[in-house]
């Protein structure tokens, strides 16, 4: 069963809606769409959100730190709340994946996510969930860390809303613990 939702991103209005903050763009719809709030918690580095799926309340995190910085806030709130890494979703950008497309995985190394990296490095281990985001690749000759920190097209936007339709139906069974059944559907699409 998953007790804590993590979304990565970059904190700041300029970072708001490029395609590396596609984790906090997913849970603060989730957020929205479940009538929650988010709430400043200092202590954990972090906004923090509370919702109800399924009969299960389940914490909501976004890191208040840069991205390579994000397993400070994850590794607060995983030794205070005694979380198990099984008991973690992570949500983030991919870049091996084109945008429209959200895949399910436990474990498994960084691939050169910073956000990853740093999460791996708190908690001691790679034995989390991850719900990979497609953002596609840049074009040839394009530095991959201005494309990520940029605004996807219009085109490529609606693809990921609809990698975020597709994701959020699974939520439910996910959180139930439910997670190879949702695995399985999601990652055959």
């Amino acid at each position: 069963m998953i007790k804590l939702i993590v979304g990565l991103g970059n904190p700041g209005r300029q970072y708001e809606k490029t395609r590396h903050n596609a984790g906090f763009l997913f849970l603060d719809r989730l957020v929205s769409e479940l009538n929650s709030a988010w709430v400043n918690e200092s202590r954990f580095d972090g906004q923090l959100a509370e919702i109800g799926v399924v009969g299960n309340k389940v914490l909501l995190l976004k890191p208040g730190t840069f991205m390579n910085r994000s397993g400070q806030a994850v590794g607060k709130v995983a030794r205070y709340y005694k979380l198990a890494p099984d008991e973690i979703l992570v949500i983030h950008d991919e870049l091996d994946f084109e945008p429209g497309i959200a895949k399910l995985k436990k474990d498994g190394g960084h691939a050169g996510h910073n956000g990853l990296r740093d999460i791996i490095a708190h908690l001691g281990t790679k034995e989390f969930y991850r719900l990979r985001i497609g953002i596609g690749r840049p074009p040839v000759g394009r530095v991959v860390a201005d494309y990520v920190l940029s605004e996807p097209s219009r085109k490529d936007w609606d693809l990921m809303l609809s990698a975020f339709d597709f994701a959020e139906s699974y939520i439910g069974q996910i959180v139930a613990g439910d997670i190879g059944m949702a695995m399985n559907k999601m990652n055959s699409r």
